[in-house]
């Protein structure tokens, strides 16, 4: 069976492009070389192709630079896949998914070529050019911040899309198109989860992870606040889009219960449909 396998593999293998190497890494780090086969340990300098699969594990911090130079630095508890890359005298191609956590994206400009890159998870996608931000994945959420550059970001590649900038954030769940970018005010928990964000995705690898794991949590508090304005300025699709961005960030049982009790008081006491606010109630 596994020489079969091995014969397999072997031709995709070889067929994979170069897309680039392994330039920094602490941890427990694993790739794979296609999709569903088991995991195997990765090493600093180690080169990365087309269909390869990056995992990080409790304390897993890994930095991928591509052919151009472009960056993409994973946190701890992430999963990322290089689906195609292509790099050209005229062009630079690329996608890439975000199955799950966090990661900073650092595509450099390269003038006189045509550019277009995305990055994407199961319910949102990026389109890059040249430019630096920061994503999350959790679950069927996501959360962005904008470092530098401007990045097109839409629940799935084809409807309505937002400019995310610098020092602004936007996010969505389960293939909604994204909330209007806001500007992240210093000393707010917005800032506070980004600046933890910025320091487990920098080019050294922090000491320890205890703050990696309360960015969505914080995230999530935040949603519950920034839900209540939205409703009352008469935004009510917006804020049952944030409490629901609130409900699947975490798994904390109090913040649930608030994101469901806050969606059902908007069906309820706004938009005087007393069978959907049953439903969150329940």
């Amino acid at each position: 069976i596994l020489t079969l396998l091995i014969s397999l593999l072997l031709p995709s293998m070889a067929l994979a492009a170069q897309v680039g190497k392994i330039t920094g890494l602490k941890g427990a780090v694993q790739f794979r070389t296609v999709d569903n086969i088991p995991y195997a340990p990765l090493k600093n300098g180690d080169v990365i192709s087309e269909g390869n699969w990056i995992k990080t594990g409790d304390n897993g911090w890994v930095e991928l630079t591509l052919e151009d130079r472009s960056k993409f630095t994973l946190a701890n508890n992430t999963e990322f896949a290089v689906t195609s890359f292509l790099l050209t005298k005229n062009k630079r191609e690329g996608a890439f998914d975000l199955a799950q956590g966090k990661l900073r994206v650092s595509v450099v400009k390269l003038a006189g070529r045509q550019s277009g890159m995305t990055v994407k998870s199961s319910t949102v996608v990026a389109g890059i050019k040249g430019t630096e931000f920061l994503m999350l994945a959790q679950g069927p959420a996501n959360v962005f911040f904008g470092n530098e550059g401007t990045v097109a970001v839409s629940g799935d590649g084809k409807g309505p899309q937002q400019a995310l900038t610098a020092s602004t954030m936007t996010q969505n769940t389960r293939g909604i198109t994204p909330l209007d970018p806001l500007k992240v005010e210093a000393g707010s928990p917005v800032a506070e989860a980004r600046d933890i964000f910025d320091k487990i995705t920098a080019a050294m690898p922090p000491a320890g992870w205890t703050d990696s794991g309360r960015i969505s949590d914080i995230i999530a508090r935040w949603n519950i606040n920034h839900g209540h304005y939205l409703a009352d300025s008469g935004k009510y699709n917006d804020a049952l889009h944030v409490f629901q961005i609130a409900l699947d960030l975490t798994k904390i049982p109090e913040i649930r219960a608030d994101s469901l009790m806050e969606r059902g008081a908007v069906y309820a006491r706004f938009l005087r449909n007393p069978e959907l606010a049953l439903a969150e109630y329940l």
